[in-house]
């Protein structure tokens, strides 16, 4: 098949500014020491509060000396840490931002979906904004009517068709923008976590167009931190670290050099510093029968999670949530706080808090499972996404029982046997 997408060499710099508080030198100490240095003094940046500031700069690289190559019909997907070059590598592919250095060659027509509101007019209705996409995209204004119709259905904002996007929620944004993207037949699309944003529904409907669209021979790059989607929808990934590819490869051997890297082995995960999220998780601990986080468990006897969190200001539909991974991203298990109690929905208060959730036993099989931790509003608000420890199951009971069964999911349940 032949090239679509070529990177050479690519590098993104930004420069930061940083501005640093310096000593404050009283008014007498200037006079003294002459009128020369009183005019420096008189002369030098000043904060909004009145004390001397001084700026310095810094260098930073999003992307360093990155290169590759893309196939017609390839499914690739873009995996890393928060700060790897992600979203800057697609905007760049998308053409939103120009490199620093390299030159990157791009075959066909893109569609990207990068954040929400991507390419929409605020002021133009739906209805207009699919139009103009279309054209962007450089379809007719015929091929665009053949379409509309099934635009709409999908991105279900039919009432709305009429009203200008400013007025929609961060899900219909989200929904219609997808809905153009996939619908408008480019050859490449590109994709970046911006499905997060959307409910759980709408985002297995997205996923299973994507699949579809990568069937159709069209070209997809996708950003995310779900190794289950990703490792269903791509082919090959690209795994980023500071800016550099460290990985390119096959979906299943990158996923678990991933995981593998990026997890700790101690079932015990802490927060290094605060930050100004109205919800912080500050630890979570995996423990045994035996009250011990050692990172090994037995798969005979139960897990009790611990997740120690604060609470910075009264929320509304908050949750804490919990979700644990197998070795090739398949998502295994999810939970949140307020699945047993729906009060918490209905307002957190300020405070330190810690929850605890038992995973009994057997319930796992044995193997090696990561544990993610976060927060937020489902549907709408993400506060963290902790890619917390790895841990292991072990069996002790009886192999004959156990050890020779495949699944993620092993409980033993009661069996009723009665002759007929």
């Amino acid at each position: 098949m032949s090239t679509v997408i070529k990177v050479e060499n690519l590098s993104k710099k930004y420069t930061l500014s940083h501005q640093q508080s310096v000593q404050y030198t009283a008014l007498r100490d200037v006079i003294a020491s002459g009128v020369k240095n009183f005019s420096k003094k008189l002369l030098s940046p000043f904060s909004s509060k009145g004390s001397p500031v001084t700026d310095t700069q810094e260098e930073f690289w999003a992307l360093k000396d990155v290169s590759f190559e893309v196939k017609q019909g390839d499914r690739v997907g873009i995996i890393g840490r928060n700060g790897a070059g992600k979203s800057t590598l697609l905007k760049i592919l998308s053409r939103i931002t120009e490199p620093t250095a390299g030159r990157v060659s791009i075959k066909g027509r893109v569609a990207s979906l990068l954040e929400v509101g991507t390419g929409f007019h605020p002021e133009l209705t739906g209805r207009e904004n699919i139009y103009l996409n279309g054209a962007i995209l450089g379809m007719s204004r015929a091929d665009i009517k053949l379409k509309f119709d099934e635009i709409v259905a999908f991105a279900e904002v039919e009432k709305f068709l009429d009203t200008p996007v400013k007025r929609y929620s961060s899900g219909m944004y989200v929904r219609l923008a997808f809905a153009v993207a996939a619908h408008l037949e480019p050859e490449i699309l590109i994709v970046d976590e911006v499905l997060a944003v959307g409910d759980a529904q709408f985002q297995k409907k997205c996923l299973g167009k994507m699949e579809e669209v990568g069937k159709e021979g069209r070209t997809v790059l996708f950003v995310s931190h779900n190794m289950g989607a990703v490792s269903t929808l791509t082919n090959r990934v690209l795994m980023l670290q500071s800016g550099v590819v460290l990985v390119d490869g096959i979906t299943s051997v990158v996923i678990e050099k991933y995981l593998s890297t990026g997890y700790s082995n101690r079932g015990q995960w802490r927060a290094s510093n605060k930050n100004q999220k109205p919800i912080q998780i500050m630890s979570v601990s995996a423990l045994g029968a035996d009250g011990s986080a050692c990172g090994q468990y037995d798969a005979t006897k139960y897990i009790d999670i611990e997740i120690e969190y604060e609470v910075r200001k009264k929320l509304v539909g908050s949750v804490i949530a919990l979700n644990i991974h197998g070795v090739d991203g398949v998502h295994v298990v999810s939970l949140e706080d307020s699945d047993n109690n729906k009060e918490i929905l209905i307002g957190r208060k300020v405070g330190s808090y810690k929850a605890t959730v038992r995973l009994p036993g057997p319930l796992l099989n044995s193997g090696i499972y990561y544990l993610r931790v976060g927060s937020g509003i489902p549907g709408r608000l993400k506060y963290e996404n902790i890619e917390a420890f790895r841990f292991e199951i072990v069996e002790t009971g009886d192999t004959t029982m156990r050890g020779h069964r495949a699944g993620y999911l092993l409980p033993m349940l009661p069996w009723k046997t009665e002759g007929l």
